[in-house]
């Protein structure tokens, strides 16, 4: 029986999730819960609402414009490696549509890693915290899986593409600063780093959904200072 996915949304002419110009599909279902999240309505899985074919379909109608930009297909969400088995699926027959293919992670899904990134072509991959304790209080989860992805990727060879949600009075330190530039330092491959600052839009989501919101009275990360920070450590030491 052909795989089939819950997704909540299908963006094209994206220009932020990968290089050139995208279709980017946002799966539902993440297992972190991660306070600065602006996507509350992905946590939850839902329906199964889409095949592989139905994908396929509507990813290869852009390829005119994937091959004048160097663009693709970006799987993300809430967290694609949760649908292992039809990314697996929908990657291979894309692949042999040779269109190029990224993933938008977090790095936290229930194995099969290996399989699913056989035919990726980049990894998009979102650093939360690198300490254990700082993880946890942001996302509710362990960090084992995510060193396991990561492991995987090395292994590998996938290039990557580092995102860092900066939030004020968690990133915006000089330990936990310092601590990102050691890491990333351990990793092969690096093609891009980006800092995101934190901001408030999809606060109002919450409510919706009826749902607490932890950062309801955090402040949104001044951009100016952000930047800063990519230049003191990221350009200084990545350049």
């Amino acid at each position: 029986m052909e795989k089939r996915a819950s997704v909540s949304s299908i963006e094209t002419f994206g220009l932020v999730d990968g290089p050139g110009i995208r279709t980017v599909v946002f799966f539902n279902g993440c297992m972190l819960r991660c306070k600065y999240c602006h996507n509350p309505e992905m946590w939850k899985m839902g329906p199964l609402n889409m095949s592989v074919s139905e994908l396929v379909s509507k990813v290869i109608r852009n390829r005119p414009y994937y091959r004048r930009s160097g663009g693709g297909v970006t799987f993300s969400g809430g967290e694609p490696l949760l649908h292992a088995d039809f990314v697996i699926e929908a990657s291979k027959k894309l692949k042999e549509e040779n269109i190029h293919i990224a993933l938008d992670t977090a790095g936290v899904g229930v194995g099969k890693y290996e399989e699913i990134l056989e035919n990726i072509d980049l990894v998009i991959l979102d650093i939360k915290h690198l300490d254990r304790n700082g993880y946890h209080d942001l996302v509710g989860h362990d960090m084992d899986e995510f060193f396991q992805f990561v492991d995987v990727c090395q292994k590998m060879k996938k290039p990557l593409w580092i995102r860092q949600v900066v939030v004020p009075l968690v990133h915006d330190n000089p330990d936990y600063m310092e601590m990102l530039v050691a890491y990333l330092k351990t990793l092969e491959n690096i093609e891009k780093i980006e800092f995101l600052p934190y901001h408030k839009l999809g606060s109002e989501k919450y409510e919706k959904l009826g749902l607490e919101n932890p950062y309801l009275d955090k402040e949104a990360m001044d951009e100016k200072r952000c930047q800063e920070l990519y230049q003191k450590y990221i350009e200084t030491n990545f350049s």
